[in-house]
């Protein structure tokens, strides 16, 4: 297996109107495996997330995807090859067969079927009109939608923060799943005990830094005043 990573940033920085949303940013993210965006609300996290396939440019620094500077590649194509998941489901008019076409306009049957396979759905749910699906089955089929295209990544942010419990594991089990099986997926949250049940490895940002890097037991040993506090606060102990 190469050692190559997925992505790497080097010192990258965002800085809007508000003020930086990213300080001079460097992370590796492994091209194997589960890698957690941990940190609180308006951290950086999503940010990050989202210059990995250019929904945002960086003001200064440098991303690139499999080592290719991802401002080289048609954003087009970056984001067949690196799939985005939303916070909030968002489904188009019609039916659930139209919701993958607009992913890849003319595969047959066998593709979508084999998309919603993977999403833990089946092919029932082609014709069902996607206004009738509940909020845990729309967000599987955004991830069919995205697995259609044949991504060589995985973007997840914050998927589940509007499920419920029994929607949450589904969707965490689909997570787990699709890196098993070979497609590295980047997942987004602010739940320690979702990063502790997927994470192979985790990044920490607070206020738009990384503050660690490492696995989930390398984190319980950190010793980062910062990233301790926002560990207590979210194990309820401060």
């Amino acid at each position: 297996m190469s050692d190559q990573p997925l992505f790497e940033l080097s010192r990258v920085s965002v800085v809007g109107s508000s003020g930086a949303r990213l300080r001079e940013v460097s992370l590796s993210i492994a091209a194997q495996g589960i890698t957690v965006l941990l940190g609180p609300s308006g951290s950086g996290k999503s940010t990050l997330l989202r210059i990995c396939n250019r929904l945002e440019v960086p003001t200064s620094g440098d991303v690139t995807f499999r080592g290719t500077p991802v401002a080289a590649i048609d954003p087009l194509e970056l984001r067949r090859q690196v799939g985005m998941v939303f916070q909030q489901p968002v489904l188009f008019a019609g039916t659930v067969r139209d919701n993958l076409a607009e992913a890849n306009g003319a595969p047959d049957t066998a593709d979508f079927t084999g998309a919603l396979r993977r999403a833990s759905l089946d092919e029932t749910f082609l014709d069902r009109p996607a206004g009738e699906l509940s909020g845990g089955e729309a967000q599987r089929v955004c991830v069919a939608r995205a697995l259609v295209a044949g991504p060589d990544a995985l973007l997840m942010d914050e998927p589940t923060s509007s499920l419920d419990g029994a929607a949450v594991s589904r969707l965490e089990d689909l997570g787990r799943g699709l890196a098993d099986a070979g497609t590295p997926v980047v997942w987004v949250t602010h739940d320690l005990a979702q990063m502790a049940r997927l994470a192979d490895a985790v990044a920490v940002l607070l206020d738009g830094t990384v503050r660690f890097t490492g696995t989930p037991g390398e984190l319980e040993h950190t010793d980062d005043r910062d990233v301790i506090r926002f560990l207590e606060a979210g194990n309820g102990t401060g």
